[in-house]
């Protein structure tokens, strides 16, 4: 039985941890999602529609068919990005990636150059966003070029974005993505990259479709470095994936998910799909109502 004591000692420490700021709730999934599913929205379309589905964050690949953000008009003018940060912070959500088309594998030195150059522009924007994450393509293999050299370029390349990115609190995230979608090549490229302002998107299914190999695998290779995911299901047709609404498709979300649970993952769980290059799936307005709903088992 509870004594009168018990309960009072019980009672008191519950409001002196309230009294802290501690809170009892069970802490919600982090959910966001990315521009690319709705590649025809304005900017404060897109803020409204993530606030009033739950989302916590927005991940930004493009606005209105622009994908260099640093041409965009939000993204125009110091007052034009204070506005922004503005208008996102009062429907309480955030930015929490964006994404640069920049990629590492080119070995000609004017390519490579501009890929680089076009890197730091959004970590430079990123930082006035306060926005914590870039992201950049790895993104091939070319078959005229060494391999090895090849994945030399792009660790190099990582670490040279992530060294120009520790002047502030920007990470520089390299996606599985393109060729180099094997776990023991990003490995290798995240080790020759190692910096604390450098980590992993791991795209789950991007991954899986071509690799076949198993996520509990990938995520004990890698989960050093992941620091953000890429959600999405479909199934595969003629060898090549097939987009579906998730939960619709055969890609192992439950497997990757249960990993990255047991291992402490805290990071968003972002929804891409993929409209932008493949008008004929679903319309955004259907697809981001449907995505909390249908990860939510899943993370039970």
């Amino acid at each position: 039985m509870t004594t009168r004591r018990t309960f009072i000692k019980t009672t008191a420490g519950l409001a002196g941890a309230a009294a802290l700021g501690f809170s009892f709730k069970k802490a919600q999934p982090r959910l966001a999602f990315s521009t690319l599913g709705c590649p025809k929205w304005p900017l404060a379309q897109i803020i409204k529609t993530a606030a009033a589905e739950g989302y916590e964050a927005i991940e930004i690949r493009g606005i209105q068919g622009e994908l260099f953000l640093p041409k965009c008009p939000e993204f125009s003018t110091p007052a034009r990005i204070a506005e922004t940060r503005k208008m996102v912070a009062d429907h309480k959500v955030k930015i929490c990636n964006l994404g640069a088309s920049a990629a590492l594998h080119d070995a000609d030195q004017a390519k490579r150059q501009k890929n680089l150059d076009e890197a730091k522009r959004f970590i430079d924007l990123a930082q006035q966003l306060e926005c914590p994450y870039i992201r950049v393509f790895p993104n091939d293999l070319p078959k005229d070029q060494d391999r090895d050299k090849t994945i030399n370029l792009i660790s190099e390349g990582l670490l040279e974005l992530g060294q120009y990115a520790q002047k502030g609190k920007t990470t520089v995230l390299l996606e599985s993505h393109g060729q180099v979608i094997w776990k023991d090549v990003l490995l290798r490229i995240m080790k020759q990259a190692d910096h604390p302002n450098v980590g992993l998107i791991w795209d789950i299914f991007n991954m899986w479709s071509v690799t076949k190999e198993p996520p509990a695998d990938v995520y004990k290779t890698l989960q050093k470095y992941i620091r953000h995911t890429h959600i999405k299901d479909g199934n595969i047709v003629d060898g090549k994936p097939a987009y579906t609404l998730v939960g619709k498709g055969v890609a192992p979300l439950k497997e990757a998910i249960d990993a990255l649970k047991a291992g402490g993952y805290k990071g968003y769980y972002s929804f891409e799909w993929e409209k932008m290059w493949h008008p004929e799936i679903a319309e955004p307005e259907i697809a981001f109502a449907d995505y909390p709903k249908a990860i939510r088992p899943l993370l039970e």
